[in-house]
């Protein structure tokens, strides 16, 4: 009887190791707003579903680094489903205080850019398996605002209000 147990649970634990998951994706990690207070960079990640049903998303994890230092990190719970048989675009959106700019003084000064890092972490709930984290990463520059750039957000955000 033991023999017979070990033998199922082998090939239970083949067939769910050679089961198609989903697969996810950093296609871009762009500017999206600039405040007197932070930078809002967005990462767009396109996930891939196989299955024929939504598959729930239980948090996105991120991690910013920059000259080998942490940025910023943080988590968004509960970001919604994957849809059945298709690719969502999630929205991962990351705001770096002015603060932390500041202390990356050696990279910025030599060409108006930062060296990054941005690691995800896509914790989504499959059928049978479980709860499985998909880690990406993504790497590049930043290019940082000019003074212009300044006072015209602030100006796009102050039309904003007025609407």
């Amino acid at each position: 009887m033991a023999d017979f147990m070990e033998k199922a649970m082998n090939f239970v634990s083949e067939k769910v190791g050679n089961m198609e998951k989903p697969e996810a994706d950093i296609t871009d990690f762009d500017l999206k707003k600039v405040s007197m207070d932070s930078i809002s960079y967005h990462a767009k990640v396109a996930v891939k579903n196989p299955y024929s049903v939504p598959v729930p998303i239980m948090q996105i994890s991120y991690t910013l680094k920059c000259s080998g230092r942490v940025i910023v990190s943080g988590t968004i719970p509960d970001p919604g489903n994957i849809k059945a048989n298709d690719t969502t675009i999630l929205d991962v959106p990351v705001k770096v205080p002015h603060s932390m700019l500041v202390s990356l003084g050696k990279d910025i000064g030599k060409d108006w850019d930062i060296d990054y890092k941005l690691e995800l972490g896509l914790a989504i709930d499959l059928p049978v398996i479980g709860n499985f984290t998909i880690p990406l990463s993504h790497s590049g520059e930043i290019k940082l605002p000019s003074l212009s750039d300044l006072w015209n957000g602030d100006k796009e955000e102050d039309a904003e209000k007025e609407i």
